[in-house]
């Protein structure tokens, strides 16, 4: 058989508003976005931002006292100055509390908005601290001692240091965490529209087959051939309630397809009778593989369209799958006259959405990995051959 191979390459890959600031009194995140499991539970660090933001201000300023108080006992400086550290501990404390509060408002704003008011807020605050910080020193270490000007600057030089950091770090696990919902929104997104274009493309398939259906129907009951009419509807029913079954979006065993295609084939032959003559051959290492629901039906209605519809003796079509290693093939074959024009064109146009909806569904379901290969026999008829990679688990439906 000379073929011409179509190779699919490409495939496919979510939330509301902006996730709340890293502050004491917000609630924590929502159940939707479950960001890097860091407790020691397993239970997402960050997925309670209540409870984060104490953990880490509590952590963070118990460290600055433990690590300040240490170094000095260790210089041999008085113990008095584990007051002066205690005092300046809580003042930051205090301090970061408030502007923690300013920095939920202003994650909103704009950029330039943003960042002009956090350097006034960090300034107004280094002020404040290197107050309190120069008080306290006058007060338990050098009492009565009034503190010059180069002391005051290198306080309010320090403080700012210490009030950066912390704001740094503040708005660095906020930016951290909106990008993390930003990227997990994309992800949903990008996951619901392949779900919604899978969709779209099994729903192409149920218009097309009805309308051919139900046409035969009509014409049936036009000739009073109410018995097969009554049979055609009766197995189209049992044919329509496998696909309401099944999601859109569903995988089904390559077992459960063939058994669809056998359903679907025994409405096709109250139609055509004895000129239609199916065959099948299912390797059962092939059975458990999963495929999109009804991905084979178009190649089908294709064969009888091209093979069956045109020649008065009718045309076999045969079903074959089997298994090569970890891959599966499926052909779908027919003894027809074969393409009259080149086989590409035949593979495009044939059913109008047919052949070219079952390149985009493996597209979407398997990405590179699929290959849709169209030939012509060389006895004649026509061959349409699907290679996939084997996945085998519990299927829907």
């Amino acid at each position: 058989m000379a073929s011409e191979a179509v190779e699919l390459a490409g495939g496919p890959a979510s939330r509301g508003a902006p996730p709340t600031a890293l502050a004491p009194d917000r609630p924590g995140a929502p159940d939707r976005y479950r960001p890097p499991r860091l407790g020691l539970r397993g239970q997402p660090f960050f997925e309670d931002k209540n409870r984060a933001f104490w953990l880490l201000q509590s952590a963070g300023w118990t460290g600055y006292f433990v690590l300040r108080s240490v170094g000095n006992i260790a210089n041999q400086v008085s113990a008095v100055f584990v007051i002066h550290t205690a005092l300046l501990t809580a003042a930051g404390y205090s301090l970061t509390l408030l502007m923690a509060a300013v920095y939920r408002k202003l994650l909103r704003l704009r950029p330039l908005v943003t960042w002009s008011a956090t350097a006034a807020v960090v300034l107004v605050a280094a002020a404040l601290y290197s107050a309190i910080e120069t008080w306290s020193w006058a007060t338990f270490l050098r009492p009565g001692a009034q503190p010059d000007s180069a002391e005051y600057l290198g306080a309010i030089l320090l403080g700012f240091i210490l009030l950066t950091a912390w704001t740094g770090l503040y708005y660095g696990v906020n930016y951290y965490l909106l990008l993390e919902e930003q990227v997990d929104q994309m992800v949903r997104l990008e996951s619901q529209a392949s779900a919604a274009q899978l969709a779209m493309l099994r729903y192409q398939l149920n218009p097309h087959f009805l309308f051919n259906t139900l046409n035969s129907i009509s014409t049936l009951v036009l000739l009073k051939q109410t018995d097969r009419a009554n049979a055609m509807l009766s197995r189209l029913s049992s044919f329509l309630r496998y696909t309401l079954v099944n999601e859109p979006t569903a995988q089904v065993t390559l077992a459960q397809e063939m058994e669809t295609l056998k359903l679907y084939l025994e409405i096709e032959k109250m139609r055509f009778e004895a000129r239609l003559r199916p065959h099948f051959f299912l390797d059962p290492a092939a059975a458990k593989a999963r495929l999109p629901s009804l991905l084979l039906q178009p190649l089908v209605e294709n064969a009888i369209k091209y093979a069956v519809t045109p020649q008065e003796e009718g045309a076999d079509i045969r079903i074959d799958a089997r298994r090569d290693g970890s891959r599966v093939e499926i052909s779908v074959a027919d003894t027809g006259p074969g393409p009259t024009a080149d086989v590409g064109r035949r593979a495009v146009t044939s059913t109008g959405v047919g052949l070219q909806n079952i390149r985009d569904r493996l597209t979407q379901a398997f990405g590179p990995d699929a290959r849709f290969d169209v030939g012509s026999n060389a006895d004649g008829g026509f061959t349409v051959t699907i290679a996939i990679p084997f996945q085998a688990s519990e299927a829907k439906g």
